[in-house]
């Protein structure tokens, strides 16, 4: 597939770490500067991203990671690009990244998860957001109900499988950088990805 012409930015992390909260602020930030923005998340709100919302509880392994891949798929094809081809700069909210870690919780290996999301280009910069397992834990505490991954892992394993997602990604040539989010107010955050982005 065609790589990716325009600004691209990914938000990715575990679970609780703050990614909407970055996304909102990083578009309003961006704004503030007359810059024209798009902001989306996966799975998308598509027919199929709802479908794949929807099915979490009760698809897993294989079967959910090819629907999520296909929502990609979609996502990159009737949104992403369309935005970036409109002089957009465009923010979503996860990506590949989060395949890549959170499926490994339905069983299947990191190889095999690439194999089903290689076709993708990767994004410009990809933040990937990082903190303290229990800050992690008392934000997913917080919450009325847990998705089924949520609940099949834990965020010392979900920041875990995304280190070795980071490291996995390094050498294939993906934009990405590590903020560090702990002791941060999200203005903070958000300032540190407007470095990284230079």
């Amino acid at each position: 597939m065609d790589g990716i012409r325009g600004l691209f930015i990914v938000v990715e992390g575990p679970n609780g770490v703050g990614k909407s909260t970055a996304v909102l602020g990083l578009a309003a930030r961006l704004r503030e500067r007359g810059l024209a923005v798009h902001t989306t998340t996966e799975p998308t709100d598509s027919p199929l991203g709802r479908l794949v919302r929807e099915g979490e509880d009760r698809w897993s392994g294989r079967a959910f990671a090819l629907a999520v891949a296909a929502d990609r798929t979609l996502h990159l094809d009737q949104e992403i690009r369309p935005a970036l081809a409109a002089g957009q700069i465009v923010i979503s909210d996860r990506y590949a990244q989060s395949s890549l870690a959170l499926q490994q919780l339905d069983g299947i290996p990191l190889g095999e998860l690439w194999h089903y999301n290689a076709h993708v280009p990767a994004p410009t910069l990809s933040c990937y957001l990082r903190d303290h397992p229990a800050v992690l834990e008392r934000r997913l505490r917080e919450r009325p109900r847990l998705s089924r991954l949520e609940r099949l892992g834990s965020p010392a394993r979900e920041l875990a499988l995304y280190d070795d997602v980071h490291r996995f990604l390094e050498p294939r040539g993906w934009p990405q950088a590590l903020i560090d989010c702990h002791d941060r107010d999200p203005d903070a955050v958000v300032t540190q990805i407007l470095r990284e982005l230079g």
